[in-house]
């Protein structure tokens, strides 16, 4: 039976840890082996959301120095000030070690689903197909989405916003649980719990914040968010953490664009009038062989196959 570490060696090693990145940024290895550690006890996730009450008392340590009273009374003043000191003192030394400047990247390959802890105590559940770069330092936290889909557990944290970039689109969150995907043109967000502010490099003085629920489509315009309640609500959307597709509102053609986004066999609607019928139902992300018999079954069209390709249809001059 393995022995239940102590709070004396959890803090050890979260220092350890933390000496190991402040040297640079964690290779790939270093990143799982730190994700795989705090994944392993939440007390070592507490490790690092703890240090927020030190930088609470930075923050009031240095306000109390900033308003110090007169020379009349600094005398009796003079002790509180001088554990002001000792509070910035011992606050910056935790803070070094508890959350220093950090970074790790992620990525899935077209398939995979990957689930991963960060540094902060968030989570991140990664679509197929996704990068994402994660920079922890201890004013903020950044996370920028290259490519894909990623949902976010954010551990709670107001004075270190989390906020996540897709292209031109910003969504700022300080504890809640939400979902970013980088489209061309914008970003869907949705939102599980919590409210999340968005926003447009394009218009960073127009900012929305959207509450639990919602499920919106972002322009890198700025022109502000557009309900995507047509194609159901946050469970339809996040099926695909359950391995799920959910085609309520989908064309056959934009469900085809979907099962492509994890499969490398691919689907090809051959007859745009096809492509243009719509089709509801849940169906599995590895499954596109079962989707193409709905739809030949449903509509009546023609189904073949090879060993890269599903083909949904006749085009029209073979009709």
């Amino acid at each position: 039976m393995t022995e239940r570490k102590t709070a004396k060696a959890i803090h050890k090693e979260a220092a350890q840890w933390a000496a190991r990145v402040d040297r640079g940024d964690l290779t790939p290895q270093e990143a799982q082996a730190l994700d795989a550690w705090l994944a392993a006890d939440p007390r070592q996730q507490g490790a690092y959301v703890r240090a927020t009450a030190i930088w609470s008392t930075l923050d009031r340590a240095k306000a109390l120095a900033a308003s110090a009273p007169s020379t009349a009374a600094r005398a009796r003043w003079g002790w509180r000030l001088a554990g002001g000191a000792a509070a910035i003192a011992a606050a910056l030394l935790v803070a070094v070690q508890v959350f220093p400047r950090s970074s790790a990247a992620y990525e899935t390959v077209v398939g995979e689903l990957k689930h991963v802890a960060l540094a902060d105590g968030s989570s991140a559940d990664i679509n197929t197909n996704s990068v994402l770069t994660v920079s922890m330092t201890p004013r903020g936290r950044a996370v920028e989405l290259s490519r894909g889909e990623a949902w976010f557990k954010v551990a709670k944290n107001p004075s270190r916003p989390f906020v996540v970039s897709a292209g031109d689109i910003r969504v700022r969150a300080v504890g809640t649980a939400f979902a970013v995907r980088r489209m061309n043109g914008g970003a869907e967000v949705q939102i599980t719990e919590g409210v999340v502010e968005i926003w447009s490099a394009a218009a960073p003085g127009v900012r929305t914040r959207a509450p639990a629920g919602g499920r919106l489509y972002v322009p890198a315009s700025g022109e502000g968010p557009r309900s995507l309640a047509g194609r159901g609500g946050v469970d339809e959307g996040l099926a695909w953490r359950q391995g799920r597709l959910a085609l309520e509102g989908m064309s056959v053609a934009e469900a085809a664009v979907e099962f492509n986004r994890y499969n490398k066999r691919r689907i090809v609607v051959a007859d745009p009038a096809l492509g243009r019928k719509g089709l509801v139902g849940w169906f599995r992300t590895n499954q596109p062989e079962h989707f193409a018999e709905v739809v030949g079954q449903t509509f009546g069209a023609p189904v073949t196959t090879d060993a890269t390709t599903i083909r949904l249809g006749a085009p029209p001059h073979e009709r």
